[in-house]
């Protein structure tokens, strides 16, 4: 079985992912581009927290799975549109946290309003249109709203965060989660306030450092 380290990490996040009420039961996926055109990825219809090593896939951009049994997730033509788009990633989770998911109901973007936000994802978190799940419109729609930063909402669904390996992709998640509690807290209790604008610029500045550049969008 190659790749084992990379499958290992898959099965941690999940089950961290679980723990931290960040998803749940059979929802949610995760990848890591493990060589060019080949992808790792949880397969469909599992309790993913009780995933093994061996059950995650390994399959190539058409969607073939190369080793494994099982089907890939439905949302695998999302991880490939991201892949192509943005070629320094090289891990992609779609989970469903609950406060990150209330945004993506009201279909409002998550502003920095806590300074790790932007040092973390690059800017304000973007809701993408809506459309149905597996879908080539809404890997289009995610891939746009996404740009250059590490995390997107999808409207009614849930969110997207990624990184060069599946560890920075988590640490991506917790930090968009924590500040969509923060925020939602906040408009509960009055009127949330953004960070100014020149903080914001130079965080956003130190994210693209960090991350040696990156797609522009």
């Amino acid at each position: 079985m190659r790749y084992l380290t990379e499958r290992e990490q898959i099965v941690t996040v999940f089950k961290l992912m679980e723990e931290r009420n960040l998803n749940y039961g059979y929802s949610g996926n995760v990848s890591v581009k493990v060589s060019e055109g080949e992808y790792l990825i949880s397969p469909s219809g599992v309790r993913k927290a009780s995933m093994k090593p061996e059950d995650v896939l390994l399959v190539n951009e058409r969607g073939e799975v190369l080793e494994g049994v099982g089907r890939p997730s439905v949302e695998l033509p999302l991880h490939i549109a991201v892949y192509k788009s943005r070629p320094d990633l090289g891990a992609i989770i779609h989970a469903h946290p609950i406060y990150a998911t209330v945004l993506g109901v009201l279909r409002e973007d998550l502003e920095p309003v806590v300074e790790e936000l932007a040092i973390y994802v690059g800017g304000k978190v973007k809701v993408a249109d809506y459309a149905i799940f597996g879908s080539q419109e809404l890997a289009d729609n995610v891939v746009r709203a996404l740009g250059d930063r590490s995390a997107v909402i999808m409207a009614n669904h849930g969110v997207l965060t990624c990184g060069r390996d599946v560890m920075e992709a988590f640490d991506v998640l917790v930090c968009v989660e924590r500040a969509a509690q923060i925020y939602v807290l906040a408009r509960a209790a009055g009127v949330p306030n953004k960070l100014p604008r020149e903080t914001i610029e130079a965080e956003v500045a130190l994210y693209r450092l960090r991350r040696g550049g990156g797609a522009r969008g």
